[in-house]
């Protein structure tokens, strides 16, 4: 594991401490334009100096983020974010919670309100909901939700394959996170500051909860990146670097 210096935050950034990181799936083989490369998008932490230009956030202030894929990653002790990415955790989650929540929960958003366009009124079926992104669209879509055999409006498939390929054509919309076909709406998620603050107010109320697979804690970093390329997971896998 490689010692770098602590980041010092440009303008329109905060550096954060870092609580917990969670990884995703094959991030390891994204392509990187440096080395040393720092994995994972997903933190929860809290901020320790913010840069020039900031004015919305203080140090000592709690929050969580999805950052950008086009900078270093934040399994790191201290990580330099964009202020526009960073949000307030929620105040009814650990900080492994919290940092579990970012990426699923944001992919589901996008997939159902943004791409799906799902609205009252209407339903929609969602392909793998036992999965990291699909049981939170579950619960985002609450009655909206339809069973297998049920009609709907909207089909928000996470898992791709077989699956996908009998979906379509069964909805009038079809969104995919999980791959490109004809019909499907496919999309890449997107940090978003605005989607973060509702994922946080559901999830403060209890109407949002992200599943935990598994906590490692940072030196064991190698451990967790062979534990969520394994089958049979339930939930993320989460880096512990701090202490709640």
């Amino acid at each position: 594991m490689d010692r770098l210096p602590i980041p010092t935050p440009a303008a329109g950034e905060a550096l954060v401490r870092v609580h917990a990181a969670a990884i995703t799936r094959d991030e390891l083989t994204w392509p990187a334009d440096r080395l040393p490369a720092i994995p994972s998008y997903e933190l929860s932490g809290v901020v320790a100096e913010t840069g020039p230009g900031v004015g919305d956030l203080a140090t000592g202030d709690e929050v969580f983020a999805l950052t950008p894929f086009d900078r270093d990653g934040v399994a790191a002790d201290y990580a330099a974010i964009p202020t526009s990415a960073l949000a307030p955790r929620p105040r009814a989650l650990t900080h492994v919670e919290s940092a579990a929540l970012p990426m699923p929960g944001l992919t589901a958003w996008q997939g159902l309100f943004e791409h799906g366009q799902l609205r009252e009124g209407e339903r929609v079926r969602v392909l793998g909901q036992k999965g990291g992104v699909g049981h939170l669209a579950a619960q985002l879509a609450g009655s909206q939700l339809a069973g297998e055999e049920e009609p709907s409006e909207l089909i928000f498939d996470t898992v791709g394959g077989e699956a996908l390929a009998a979906a379509i054509g069964s909805a009038p919309r079809v969104v995919s996170v999980a791959e490109e076909a004809e019909g499907v709406s496919y999309f890449i998620v997107e940090p978003n500051r605005e989607e973060l603050l509702e994922l946080a107010e559901r999830a403060d109320t209890g109407e949002l909860r992200p599943e935990i697979d598994s906590v490692f804690e940072l030196e064991d970093a190698p451990a967790a990146f062979a534990r969520v390329s394994e089958r049979g997971k339930h939930g993320k896998v989460v880096l512990r670097v701090a202490a709640d």
